[in-house]
């Protein structure tokens, strides 16, 4: 695994981070078996194999101090930046950290899969494409569950669109001046087989945590479990989707109406 983190040094996954959800304030610290979710998935992230660095991109404002705080107690490395403009965000953290690869995760998917995380780099490397995700919005289908979601990025693509996007949504959800406009850039959806895509694992409202929640310790707590272990238990268990079965997923052209 050593060798693999050095040759891997120039991809950095940035984990964007902060308290004020609107549905679910200060979500990325609750805590999941006695673990903060923020830990989950900075852990988790680690674990892929095609990861150098894990990084939390947090916010400017002091309600996100306790964000910056947690990293430093933990050792994660930690970048702060602008609260709407994230795509500035991951830009900055991206030339701080010296990453030649991005890779996008976000800090409310707490049953986040590092192989997952590698299928999806492998396919972008393997593809030398300039962007490539798990999923996307529609009008693309998903195939991955919510919560899995892997978005990576060469350096110099993510400088274009820092450089020309202008809506604010594209600005609020970093990636869509990358994917919306065909043959601007070369894209690739990862799809995945078989479709798991209508199951919802991130954590947006109480009824998504407390699905999480039931999981993790069906599971012992800990986070050496994967996605397809999560997918057969939740088959097994149809009753559990139906804790979070009424939650609506924003759209990427939802924007937040405090910037």
């Amino acid at each position: 695994m050593a060798k693999d983190k050095i040759r891997n040094a120039g991809v950095v996954a940035i984990i964007q981070a902060r308290m004020g959800s609107s549905r679910l304030p200060g979500k990325v610290l609750r805590e999941i078996e006695g673990q903060p979710m923020l830990s989950r998935v900075v852990i988790r992230a680690r674990h892929a194999q095609t990861i150098g660095r894990v990084v939390v991109a947090t916010t400017t404002e002091a309600g996100d101090d306790p964000v910056e705080a947690y990293c430093e107690r933990m050792g994660f490395p930690v970048f702060r930046g602008d609260p709407y403009d994230v795509l500035d965000r991951y830009y900055q953290a991206a030339r701080t950290f010296q990453a030649e690869t991005v890779v996008r995760l976000t800090a409310d998917c707490p049953l986040l899969d590092p192989a997952e995380v590698d299928r999806t780099v492998r396919a972008f490397q393997t593809a030398q494409a300039d962007f490539a995700a798990n999923r996307l919005p529609p009008p693309w289908k998903r195939t991955t569950p919510i919560g899995m979601d892997t978005e990576v990025v060469r350096i110099a693509a993510l400088t274009r669109a820092w450089q020309e996007a202008e809506a604010q949504y594209a600005r609020e959800h970093v990636m869509p001046y990358l994917y919306e406009e065909p043959g601007r850039f070369k894209t690739l959806l990862v799809d995945h087989e078989p479709d798991w895509g209508a199951l919802r694992l991130t954590v947006d409202t109480a009824e998504d945590l407390e699905l999480i929640r039931r999981i993790t310790a069906h599971f012992g707590g800990g986070n050496d479990f994967g996605m397809a272990e999560v997918v057969d238990y939740l088959q097994r268990h149809p009753e559990l989707g139906a804790l979070n079965a009424g939650v609506q997923h924003k759209s990427f052209k939802d924007i937040d109406s405090r910037g």
